[in-house]
């Protein structure tokens, strides 16, 4: 948790949920997103949306973790929404890695031994 400060690790979780609120919603409005549970009988009045909202929680999470997950989205908007989304993931991604690269190369920078003498006193191989 380091290598990213406090604030941005609390704007990344905020992100989630506005994200995933975000998709909830504009999936209940979206008639695309709609969809005959029983494609067989096309007389039937009932629909239903992929997109409840622990389906929406899911899908921000799998991509967050670069996971991906079985739920896609039909409409455009919801479409739109995700792949803002994804974009976010893999700029937040690369740079906790390189924040990362560059927090355990500084750790490891420190050396213990600054003169010949106290390589002379050293005992360790």
């Amino acid at each position: 948790m380091n290598p990213l400060a406090l604030e941005i690790w609390v704007y990344i979780s905020a992100a989630y949920f506005v994200v995933s609120l975000t998709i909830f919603i504009i999936a209940r409005f979206s008639p695309y997103e709609w969809y005959n549970p029983h494609p067989c009988n096309p007389e039937t009045d009932t629909v239903e949306n992929i997109f409840s909202l622990s389906n929406s929680f899911w899908f921000c999470v799998g991509t967050l973790m670069q996971q991906g997950s079985d739920i896609n989205s039909r409409a455009v908007s919801t479409r739109i929404v995700g792949s803002t989304w994804w974009l976010f993931t893999i700029i937040i991604i690369s740079s906790y890695t390189a924040n990362l690269a560059a927090f355990l190369t500084v750790e490891r920078m420190v050396s213990p031994i600054e003169s010949a003498e106290d390589l002379a006193d050293q005992t360790d191989i």
